[in-house]
């Protein structure tokens, strides 16, 4: 592995965090992740020293906790400035509630479209307008031609929004796919932020999964480096084949060989994005 990547200051912009021995799961959780599955707060830590990651955002998962966030807001509240969090929330959160998660390092709220469909969040537009009263964002998961759906209630200009793993287009569909079209258009809007991450979730080949990258490409070119974040998706919740972290940054190695468009995509945009302290 190159050594550059080491000494690059870099935030990572999409772990979870599960630690069941002291958070439990929900005992309606549809999914309980095991073995490797689980990221423990500690095992981030390691891993992000390891790899020279100076800031991580903590995705509150779906999996395990539901709308549990106190496994998420526990880390942060430990982590000394290190981490920013986004909540997973009820389509009628209060301002109040909002704005308490806020105080205790969350940035924003997560829709995963992939799992609770297009049709949950049909009435959550309030949500939105108190997303943009308080500067927060909406952290969006769609996959193949969702973000279609989505779009008519993405339209205010006030809004800020992060789409999560390049969109999770249809990887044989090419680039005119119409849910990767309508990503674009976000791009074009300047208001609006993607994560070149989870390429696994949507190659049809094994890592470096190459299919993928005319997409990386495309959604770089439509955003630009100043609103492009990189992210790893640790500790990997369901993938289907195995992932690590190292393999994931010599891949960004690869496909940003200039070292300024790293800087811009490891740590200049989210940090200016999430406010961490330089």
């Amino acid at each position: 592995m190159d050594a550059r990547i080491f000494a690059e200051p870099k935030i990572d912009c999409h772990v979870h965090v599960l630690d069941p021995a002291r958070f439990p799961y929900r005992a309606d959780t549809h999914y309980a992740p095991m073995g490797q599955e689980i990221g423990t707060p500690a095992q981030l830590s390691h891993v992000m020293d390891a790899y020279g990651t100076r800031h991580a955002l903590l995705v509150g998962p779906n999996s395990g906790y539901g709308l549990d966030n106190a496994c998420m807001l526990d880390t942060i509240a430990r982590g000394a400035g290190r981490y920013k969090g986004i909540a997973v929330v009820a389509n009628d959160a209060t301002l109040d509630e909002l704005q308490a998660l806020k105080r205790k390092g969350v940035v924003g709220v997560a829709w995963n479209v992939t799992h609770y469909g297009v049709d949950y969040y049909r009435e959550a537009g309030p949500l939105l307008q108190k997303l943009v009263a308080l500067d927060m964002f909406v952290d969006i998961q769609v996959e193949h031609d969702q973000l279609v759906h989505m779009m008519p209630l993405l339209i205010d200009p006030g809004l800020r929004i992060v789409v999560d793993h390049c969109g999770r287009p249809t990887a044989d569909a090419g680039l005119g796919q119409p849910g990767f079209r309508a990503l674009l258009e976000l791009g074009a809007t300047k208001r609006a932020f993607v994560k070149l991450s989870g390429l696994v979730k949507f190659s049809r080949e094994p890592a470096p999964h190459e299919d993928t990258w005319p997409f990386v490409t495309a959604l770089v070119e439509a955003f630009t480096s100043d609103h492009c974040l990189w992210a790893s998706d640790w500790p990997y919740l369901r993938a289907p084949v195995r992932v690590d972290y190292g393999v994931l940054l010599q891949l960004a190695l690869a496909l940003f060989p200039d070292a300024s468009d790293r800087r811009a995509l490891f740590w200049d945009t989210p940090r200016r994005l999430l406010g961490f302290a330089s």
